[in-house]
C-alpha cells in the first residue's frame, strides 16, 4: 500500500490513539469499573477503528479503483481486494 505512505504519520497517529484506548479498556477491567465505563471505552475504540478502516478503504478506492488508468492492470486485483476486506468487515 504504497499509497498510504503520503499519510503515514497521520495513520501511525490514529493507530497509537486506538492503541491508547486499548490500554485504557484494559485498565478499567483491572480496577473493576463498571460496565457502562468498559462499554463506553470499548464503543469509542470501535468507533477510532471504523474511522482508520474509512481512511484507508477510502484512499485505496480513490488510488485504485477511481484512477485506474494510472495503475493498469491492478483495477481487477484491488476490486477483488475490496470485495474482500468489505466481506471480512462484516463476519
Amino acid at each position: 500500500m504504497g499509497h498510504t505512505v503520503k499519510d503515514k504519520q497521520k495513520l501511525l497517529n490514529r493507530v497509537r490513539r486506538i492503541r491508547g484506548q486499548l490500554d485504557a479498556i484494559e485498565r478499567a477491567l483491572e480496577e473493576e469499573q463498571g460496565c457502562m465505563d468498559v462499554l463506553q471505552q470499548i464503543t469509542s475504540c470501535r468507533g477510532a477503528m471504523n474511522g482508520l478502516l474509512a481512511v484507508v478503504l477510502e484512499d485505496h478506492i480513490r488510488t485504485h479503483l477511481v484512477d485506474a488508468e494510472a495503475h493498469e492492470g491492478e483495477q481487477e486485483d484491488a476490486k477483488e481486494q475490496l470485495i474482500n476486506v468489505v466481506h471480512s468487515y462484516f463476519k
